[in-house]
């Protein structure tokens, strides 16, 4: 009973959440993608999917350029998802960014780096559809520059596990979610996942963090 227990505090320590989605069917998306149009003070949005959306939040917001990441659902059909169900969507972000300081072949390049680039469904020990990699486009050449980068990893030798899907929509997840590395520091998922994929990311790429950056 002891050895159950102990399992299962590791299980929760090492897991974004308990919701895969893994018997969720994927619906069909539209084939046309929603261009989402800069604020009035310049800034755009992009969007990503890879794995739990708190390592992700914590990753992009770490770089020069980055406003803010937002933690949500996207990847899917189903409307007004939730953390208890997401149904067909997966983990993502939305990464609101200054185009005169970062661009979004740099955001894609930061999405490659802070990743495993080759595992399907899943980021580290977060594993079903809900966690899966998507890479949103939200017209042609933000698409071709994905593709661009797609094609450079394949030829480096990597199965691309990332999935290549026009933007539609973007739903916010609950406040609780929203900066949660920053706001739970010692929380176990934090300590033993996040910040060591945040490290891996740092050491990659240096020099598009943020001066004031660190763990």
């Amino acid at each position: 009973m002891k050895l159950l227990s102990l399992l299962l505090v590791m299980f929760a320590a090492n897991s974004c959440n308990q919701t895969t989605g893994e018997t969720s069917t994927d619906t069909a998306m539209s084939k046309d993608p929603v261009e989402v149009p800069a604020s009035a003070e310049g800034m755009e949005k992009a969007y990503f999917a890879s794995g739990c959306f708190w390592c992700v939040e914590e990753i992009f917001e770490s770089v020069k350029g980055v406003e803010e990441a937002i933690s949500g659902y996207s990847g899917g059909e189903t409307q007004n998802p939730t953390y208890q169900d997401h149904a067909d969507h997966a983990e993502a972000n939305e990464i609101i960014y200054n185009p005169e300081v970062v661009s979004f072949e740099t955001l894609v390049d930061v999405y490659f780096a802070s990743q495993d680039i080759e595992q399907v469904n899943g980021q580290g020990p977060d594993r079903g559809k809900s966690y899966r990699s998507i890479i949103f486009y939200q017209n042609d050449q933000q698409k071709q520059i994905i593709e661009d980068k797609v094609a450079a990893l394949e030829s480096e030798g990597y199965d691309v596990a990332a999935e290549v899907k026009p933007f539609t929509k973007f739903w916010v997840a609950e406040d609780y979610h929203q900066d949660y590395a920053r706001l739970n520091p010692n929380n176990g998922y934090i300590q033993n996942v996040s910040i060591p994929r945040w490290k891996r990311f740092a050491a990659k790429m240096p020099g598009v963090l943020k001066e004031d950056v660190s763990h």
